[in-house]
């Protein structure tokens, strides 16, 4: 047991220093629905459960990772951005909470080799355009809910605007053979929404491993530039997807007991 953090039972979002672990942030919030077709809340979960006796571990920020591609009708961007803190809870040792806290300025754009055109992007990227790094330095995301898989669990496809470089769809992004599904609060630009998606949380005698995918809609984060909102826009080919597809690979150490 590492350290035992308030009980505002969390999640998290770890990255693993994969070369390119596409967490696809193709701004567009597809839903992942719950079998009964009630959509997840527009405002976060406040009731949140809590565990006497919980183990409480912290995440390892160098083993863990967000990615995230970005999409237009012609090109799409991709790169990553760091963990800089986070913990998992543990509980009769099945996780059950967790937060991830998620920085900002460590954005980076993978795919432009040329140093300029790389910099004008990740500056654009940080700018009130999008993230609005100066006014909003920390992103987080903390579990409220997480749950067995179940096979009658289903996301929601959004309609793209057809292009060579369209979003992939949410029922193709997300990860394969999940064990669980989680639901939680992201909080990006002060703002917060529920998001709710599968994952694969897998176990060894040393670690946790969380590996998720799953699409946002960037606009119900105020990420807002250039949206799809504009007919005539997305005639021209000048807009940007919403949809952004999102990904993360997470690392809990387990210490060893002397």
């Amino acid at each position: 047991m590492i350290k035992v953090i308030s009980f505002s039972v969390n999640y998290i979002f770890a990255p693993m220093k994969y070369p390119k672990l596409l967490f696809v942030f193709t701004l567009a919030l597809t839903y992942c629905k719950k079998p009964n077709n009630s959509s997840d809340a527009t405002q976060p979960e406040t009731t949140i459960k809590v565990y006497p006796g919980a183990d409480t571990l912290e995440i390892s920020i160098n083993e863990s990772v967000i990615t995230w591609i970005g999409s237009k009708p012609t090109g799409q961007h991709d790169g990553t951005m760091d963990i800089s803190g986070g913990y998992g809870i543990f509980y009769v040792d099945e996780l059950v909470g967790g937060e991830v806290q998620i920085d900002i300025s460590s954005l980076r754009v993978m795919d432009i080799a040329d140093k300029e055109k790389n910099k004008k992007l990740t500056s654009h990227l940080l700018s009130s355009d999008f993230f609005d790094e100066n006014s909003f330095p920390v992103g987080s995301f903390q579990i409220t809910k997480i749950t067995p898989y179940d096979s009658t669990f289903q996301v929601d496809d959004k309609v793209e605007f057809p292009s060579k470089f369209k979003p992939e769809v949410a029922s193709s992004f997300v990860v394969q053979n999940p064990s669980h599904v989680i639901s939680g609060s992201l909080t990006l630009r002060g703002k917060t929404n529920d998001i709710t998606f599968p994952a694969l949380v897998t176990k060894t005698d040393s670690q946790t491993n969380i590996e998720a995918k799953f699409n946002i809609d960037r606009t119900r984060w105020d990420l807002s530039h250039n949206d799809e909102a504009n007919i005539v826009d997305k005639a021209k080919d000048k807009f940007i997807y919403n949809t952004v597809n999102v990904g993360f690979h997470a690392v809990i150490p387990i210490p060893k007991i002397e």
